[in-house]
């Protein structure tokens, strides 16, 4: 769910830039025919992308784990956004072209802003701690798997397996997290989800 709002969240954003520096263009270029003509053309379909770039971005939001080095960011980047709004609404209905470039320049960087972060988060990621890792797996385990396996990977309810004995290697105990198998169901977990349990069955459960 998570990587399908995610994908959405970047056609919606690519769209309303494109609409938005179309505008910004014809506004800029003295073309006002033009530019209310495009306007109306795309007035429904510039509704809908902004929705869905609200929408999106809120869950995104929701879904993002706070209290990093780099949050400061995510907060620029939503105060650029929240700026930037009011601007374009008065520079295009005022045909003011400082307020609608200013609008735009805000928008493209809080875009390039939140590239920044999340590349900037992923390559802070790999300095977790070894007990954080094994604790978000073991409560992502305890969330999804003690109820068949046990807190312990023995208890072998509803046909599980003991999970202390498993010689599966880490790729086929995630595929089957991801996709099940026999009497298993798929476990409704992100793939980052489902690789942190993969780690904690190997490195805490198996051999016990």
């Amino acid at each position: 769910m998570y990587k399908g709002f995610l994908h959405t969240h970047y056609l919606v954003v690519t769209l309303f830039l494109v609409i938005y520096v179309i505008k910004t263009i014809l506004l800029l270029s003295n073309k006002n025919d033009l530019l209310q003509t495009f306007t109306k053309k795309v007035k429904v379909i510039e509704m809908i992308v902004s929705s869905l770039f609200l929408i999106t971005g809120i869950y995104l939001i929701t879904q993002t784990p706070l209290g990093g080095a780099y949050d400061h960011l995510l907060w620029i980047k939503l105060g650029m956004v929240l700026v930037s709004i009011p601007l374009a609404v008065i520079g295009f209905k005022r045909h003011n072209k400082i307020l609608a470039a200013l609008s735009l320049l805000l928008i493209t960087g809080s875009f390039g802003l939140a590239e920044v972060y999340h590349k900037k988060k992923a390559v802070a990621a790999p300095a977790n701690t070894h007990s954080e890792v094994a604790m978000n797996g073991q409560s992502l385990y305890e969330a999804n798997c003690k109820v068949c396996h046990g807190s312990d990977g023995k208890a072998m309810l509803s046909g599980a397996p003991d999970l202390t004995a498993t010689a599966l290697d880490k790729n086929q105990i995630k595929d089957i997290i991801l996709n099940g198998r026999n009497l298993m169901v798929k476990v409704n977990v992100s793939d980052t989800e489902a690789d942190l349990i993969s780690d904690y069955v190997l490195n805490s459960i198996k051999g016990k």
